[in-house]
């Protein structure tokens, strides 16, 4: 389906949170840096621990109050909401008035409001688009979605720096204006019936669901092992806007990416942080699918197991270098291993979950991301106890730790299935 025969919701929305990403992406990456020098990196670690635990809360909430009060008015009050929560991030950091504790304060209400935002957006797609069209439009967002990851840091790096309190009024703004083109050009597409059923639930009943679906987990095996592997290899991933920041602004000096003559570009850490992470999304948008088409000639074990290895190594290099190109270095291994089972991941939990279980396993496959970056921050805390080259170090451990999960996963999950293949 070509983008012109999109539905207006949809326009209205790739349009509107495409510049959302970019002025988000400006600014998002260089957070910890600025947490870990207003609070030190022990609290600000704890800090960021503390604010995740509301996402995934919110997350669970997201999805009940999309279904009860509506797609496009979940997606108004959260866009209001997350410009409301920027102006007051814009006024902590303002050349009259300054306040870390007031900008954690509405850095943490900005995610609160995203976690609202977010299903009812993928709800509103599930709405509007036959299934068969929908995976052409969620790669759309998606990739548009990383071409911000490019561009947002790069710009970040030049005006995150000088012009910070400009930059959040600038977000806000675009977050204001969204909420209005919501408003006044989308319609709603919650289907009747579901408004019926959800009014009469009661305002808990959600949460008695998501604890229901969550069950699964301790009743599969080999499902236990994967979100288990997966939650210790995320320690690893998430940590690209976490521990790689405040390591990068602390570890690397000013330094000359290119001399030629007369034309040089010199860079100093956020900047140099800036460079890699639009490195990362470059990758990312250039070669998922090149790489997805590579993995699936190879069994699903050997390269859920290599990526986790691959993580492991791209974490090493990281602790071993404070060079730019050694960091580029770095940052295209730890871009091969995200790409190694981008497209495996979801197919893999579909041929783990029975028919009529396919929605309880995907949400419970969550929980390897929920809970992966709710620990994610401890990272940040552990520097200061043990060093950045022993917190490297460790997560290289859990990676490979969990390259040997995998492992023992396929071989039940194996074992399993020769069982069924002799039972049938």
């Amino acid at each position: 389906m070509r983008i012109r025969d999109w539905d207006r919701n949809l326009k209205v929305r790739l349009f509107g949170e495409f510049l959302l990403n970019i002025t988000f992406w400006m600014f998002f990456p260089f957070l910890t840096i600025y947490f870990a020098e207003s609070f030190g990196k022990g609290l600000a670690g704890f800090l960021l621990i503390f604010s995740q635990v509301f996402s995934v809360l919110a997350s669970l909430m997201g999805g009940y109050f999309a279904d009860r009060f509506g797609r496009k008015r979940m997606m108004v009050i959260a866009a209001l909401g997350q410009g409301v929560s920027y102006l007051l991030f814009a006024a902590a950091v303002s050349p009259w008035f300054t306040s870390p504790i007031i900008g954690f304060i509405s850095f943490t209400v900005v995610g609160i409001f995203s976690s609202f935002y977010y299903p009812a957006s993928q709800a509103m797609i599930a709405d509007l688009v036959d299934e068969k069209e929908r995976s052409n439009i969620f790669a759309v967002f998606y990739t548009s979605i990383n071409i911000a990851v490019v561009i947002g840091p790069i710009l970040g790096a030049i005006f995150y720096v000088h012009y910070r309190f400009q930059l959040l009024v600038a977000v806000a703004i675009i977050c204001i204006l969204l909420a209005l083109l919501l408003s006044k050009l989308a319609r709603e597409t919650l289907p009747v019936f579901t408004k019926k059923v959800q009014h009469n639930e009661k305002w808990y009943s959600f949460l008695k669901n998501q604890v229901a679906d969550y069950k699964v987990i301790v009743q599969d095996k080999v499902f236990l092992l994967y979100i288990t592997a997966g939650i210790l290899v995320a320690q690893t991933f998430m940590q690209l806007d976490l521990l790689l920041p405040v390591y990068i602004k602390e570890k690397v000096n000013q330094q000359t990416l290119f001399d030629i003559g007369s034309w040089n570009i010199t860079l100093h850490g956020e900047q140099v942080f800036g460079l890699i992470l639009s490195e990362n999304g470059f990758l990312v948008a250039l070669f998922t699918v090149v790489v997805t088409r590579w993995m699936t000639k190879y069994r699903e074990r050997n390269v859920f197991v290599l990526a986790s290895i691959v993580y492991a190594v791209s974490m090493f290099l990281f602790s071993r270098t404070e060079m730019i190109w050694g960091l580029v270095i770095a940052m295209a291994v730890f871009t091969l291993a995200e790409l190694m089972t981008a497209g495996l991941a979801q197919s893999f939990i579909s041929k783990l979950a029975p028919d009529h279980m396919r929605g309880q396993y995907f949400a419970a496959a969550g929980l390897r991301h929920t809970v992966g970056r709710t620990i994610a921050p401890i990272s940040i805390p552990l520097t200061v106890w043990v060093g950045y080259e022993w917190t490297f170090i460790i997560l290289s451990v859990l990676a490979l730790i969990s390259a040997l999960l995998y492992n023992l996963m396929f071989t039940i999950y194996e074992k399993q299935n020769a069982v069924q293949k002799n039972v049938s």
